[in-house]
């Protein structure tokens, strides 16, 4: 359940007041009239009502400067004058449209603090990856930020928009490239010891690491859908992109060229999986634009990705599959 709260015009009580009744909302009530002609509608929206009661306000102000719409998590909702347990108890969490997109464009951010946690977390990776430290590679698999631009772009093509795929393409990129300059040159500072556990075990491609990617990227889009985000944390462990990444650069700045190529494949794996299953969870759930206009660019915008993925995907399993042939 949320209370959705909208601040309009006047002149729209009556309209607000009709989708309210529309969509069952459970409790509706109203605020004063401020000096500016405006007023404080609080609506109180069970979760299976909430995208189309979102879908409606957007309809009906979607064309106005001054109006706000502001969702709020409820934890309890209760009346006092009926016995407990009367009041909806469902405990469905499912996010609208709008709480993914606030929440997942949070990913794509390429501030200082985003270029410093890439920065800072490659550094704990190398040395837990050169120490063959377990518990400190997992310390950089939790602080990593490369999963949420991931995520980001896979909402963005299922939604059509094209300046979030580029805002989240550019942190790609950039995560990514500021991940591999650091980890190169630490490995060419510090040789790389090709004993560890640590480094080698992400130099060594298989089958069961397409079906752990595919099945954690899921699980990363479904924690977010269900609101359920602290799940990601587990998800970040389980399918961290970083340490392959520092494990390339090491390789390479230490002139460890064949085993770095088996780490640049794991790495190519584990973003091709994690887009390719983020896009079909996206697709599963409902997650669409509002608009039918928006809808059909979008269609187009999700059907080339999720082609392009799934290519990659079985040009990367061709590829395992004859290095298994040539024992490598």
């Amino acid at each position: 359940m949320r209370l959705i709260q909208i601040i309009a015009n006047e002149g729209h009580s009556a309209t607000l007041a009709g989708i309210a009744e529309q969509h069952e909302a459970k409790d509706i009530w109203w605020g004063a009239t401020a000096e500016d002609g405006r007023r404080v509608c609080h609506m109180l929206v069970s979760d299976d009502r909430r995208q189309a009661v979102m879908d409606a306000l957007q309809n009906c102000l979607g064309n106005t400067e001054d109006s706000r719409v502001l969702v709020m998590s409820v934890d309890a909702s209760l009346r006092l004058n009926e016995p407990a347990g009367e009041e909806d108890t469902s405990t469905s969490l499912a996010a609208t449209r709008e709480e993914l997109f606030s929440e997942v464009s949070k990913g794509a951010r390429t501030d200082r603090n985003y270029v410093m946690l890439v920065c800072l977390s490659t550094i704990v990776a190398a040395v837990g990856l050169l120490e063959d430290s377990v518990a400190v590679v997992i310390g950089a698999m939790v602080i990593a930020p490369l999963l949420g631009p991931n995520i980001a772009l896979a909402l963005a093509t299922v939604l059509g928009d094209r300046k979030l795929a580029w805002k989240a393409l550019q942190a790609n990129l950039l995560g990514l490239g500021l991940a591999f300059a650091v980890s190169c040159g630490i490995g060419f500072l510090w040789s790389a010891d090709l004993n560890s556990d640590q480094l080698m075990s992400r130099t060594q491609v298989g089958f069961a690491d397409i079906a752990l990617a595919l099945a954690s990227g899921a699980a990363a889009v479904l924690s977010l859908t269900t609101g359920l985000s602290s799940t990601l944390v587990g998800v970040m462990v389980a399918v961290a992109l970083l340490p392959p990444t520092a494990t390339v650069g090491i390789l390479l700045g230490s002139g460890a060229y064949p085993a770095a190529t088996g780490a640049a494949l794991l790495l190519a794996v584990n973003v091709i999986c994690v887009a390719l299953a983020a896009n079909i969870v996206f697709l599963a759930k409902g997650i669409r634009p509002r608009t039918w206009l928006a809808r059909r660019k979008a269609r187009q915008s999700w059907t080339l990705q999720v082609a392009l993925w799934g290519i990659l995907l079985l040009l990367a399993v061709a590829v395992l599959y004859r290095r298994g042939q040539l024992g490598i």
